[in-house]
């Protein structure tokens, strides 16, 4: 996979998310009770709503690199609808948007979303074009070019195929 050099402020939540499941291997960090606690899983119907989240934020890192989605899933925006955010000022007048219930892996996803969207790195989140990885990276190429999450295996491996088949 890669060399896993998480993506900058909130995003990270994002890539940690999408990386729970490695399709390689089929292991999903969220079966397993630290899994689910990293992101605050409590119960089944949690559990299951951001395995929802998670795969359709893949779909939406493999459209940022070009790539169609790998399978069907619930819009991005209709599961962030249900994440309301607010506008919160500080006394030294900085504003941001914060999640209206902190609570919910979707709001801590969409308030991250749109922390990035302002600081113009949501695009940057892709998802790696090898079938069978697909693993969250932060494309940190000067022209946004990226795409494996590593030209030390996805990319070297893709390469080595379009070789062979010449």
């Amino acid at each position: 996979m890669s060399e896993r050099v998480p993506a900058p402020g909130g995003l990270a939540l994002v890539q940690d998310l999408v990386n729970t499941l490695n399709l390689e291997s089929g292991a999903d960090s969220l079966d397993t009770a630290e899994g689910r606690a990293r992101f605050g899983l409590t119960g089944e119907r949690e559990t299951a709503a951001a395995r929802e989240l998670r795969e359709a934020l893949r779909a939406a890192l493999l459209a940022h690199a070009g790539h169609p989605p790998h399978r069907e899933t619930t819009p991005l925006d209709v599961l962030l609808a249900e994440a309301p955010l607010v506008v919160t000022v500080g006394t030294d007048g900085t504003t941001t948007l914060a999640p209206a219930d902190p609570r919910p892996l979707t709001s801590r996803v969409a308030a991250a979303i749109a922390e990035a969207l302002v600081a113009h790195t949501w695009p940057r989140l892709k998802a790696c074009e090898a079938p069978d990885c697909h693993w969250a990276y932060y494309d940190r190429s000067p022209a946004s070019r990226g795409r494996w999450c590593s030209m030390s295996s996805c990319g070297a491996r893709a390469k080595m195929r379009r070789y062979r088949a010449k």
